[in-house]
């Protein structure tokens, strides 16, 4: 049995996002971007102030990642583009076809060294891919035989990659060659299949422990490095979707949520689903890597 942690899960926006993803925090200018999926926007939060602007995509927008030049890389339905923050256009930058219908870009991340790794969610088992983005615009396709590509990590000395298929209900972890950014030898380092909980979003901290958002689980999971359960920390909402360590010292854990789908019963339960929550003094991240940059 993983023990109940004491920490405390606070609400900091009461955005009632139907399916929030993906934060990010942005060190420079001490802002938590985030994704609200099916409502297109990319929200900036400034914790400071607890101001938040959006921008609105024009579609789905599923992942975001740090860029130069004050813009973000964006992950839609089935393209990649830039966001300029300072006038707020959606530069496209590459499209893919995807054959199946429901097949959308998910979750994605930039490694250590920039590179930009993305997944796709399928409707059919075993048909979601692993993309690789590289600053020149190659895309690499690194795995296959997934359902619901998820929450993806590094390990802080860069020799394990983690990646998530939600459906499943299982995280792989890979070597890693930062130099190639291949990844091989994948195993099983958790499984959640004996519970209803889905995994969803993770971050990995200065320590290499694992944090994993659950969806339909009320709570988040902490883990170490080798998966074992360290504490659970309950929320106020059932669908916690993904995490990221930010503010000044990076100790600020912030975790969105999503209310789609909820009954109103449901919904009068857990009336905050959608805000975003902060847990102080969780522990200490990793400044998130931005896309082309080392």
């Amino acid at each position: 049995m993983t023990a109940t942690s004491s920490l405390t899960a606070r609400p900091v926006l009461a955005a009632r996002a139907r399916l929030g993803e993906c934060p990010v925090w942005d060190p420079d200018r001490r802002r938590l971007y985030w994704v609200d999926i099916y409502n297109h926007r990319v929200h900036e939060f400034d914790p400071d102030t607890k101001a938040d602007r959006w921008f609105d995509t024009g579609e789905v927008v599923s992942a975001l990642v740090l860029a130069r030049h004050n813009r973000l890389l964006l992950a839609l339905r089935n393209r990649l583009a830039y966001l300029h923050l300072d006038s707020g256009v959606v530069e496209p930058l590459q499209e893919l076809e995807f054959t199946l219908r429901g097949t959308r870009f998910n979750d994605g991340k930039c490694d250590p060294q920039g590179r930009f790794w993305i997944g796709t969610m399928s409707e059919q088992p075993g048909q979601a891919v692993l993309y690789r983005y590289d600053t020149d615009g190659a895309l690499h396709v690194m795995e296959t035989g997934l359902t619901t590509s998820n929450g993806l990590g590094w390990s802080p000395d860069g020799a394990s990659f983690y990646l998530t298929d939600s459906e499943v209900r299982e995280i792989y972890v890979y070597r890693f060659d930062a130099r190639t950014g291949a990844i091989s030898d994948r195993r099983v380092l958790i499984n959640f299949s004996g519970e209803a909980a889905v995994p969803d979003g993770m971050t990995i901290d200065r320590r290499g422990h694992i944090w994993t958002a659950l969806w339909d689980g009320w709570s988040i999971v902490h883990s170490d490095p080798n998966g074992q359960p360290i504490e659970r920390i309950r929320l106020p909402v059932p669908r916690a979707t993904s995490l990221a360590f930010g503010g000044p010292k990076l100790t600020d854990l912030y975790i969105t949520t999503a209310s789609v789908a909820l009954s109103q019963t449901e919904i009068q339960r857990a009336f905050q689903a959608g805000d975003l929550f902060c847990i102080a003094g969780a522990g200490e991240g990793v400044p998130a890597a931005a896309f082309g940059a080392q």
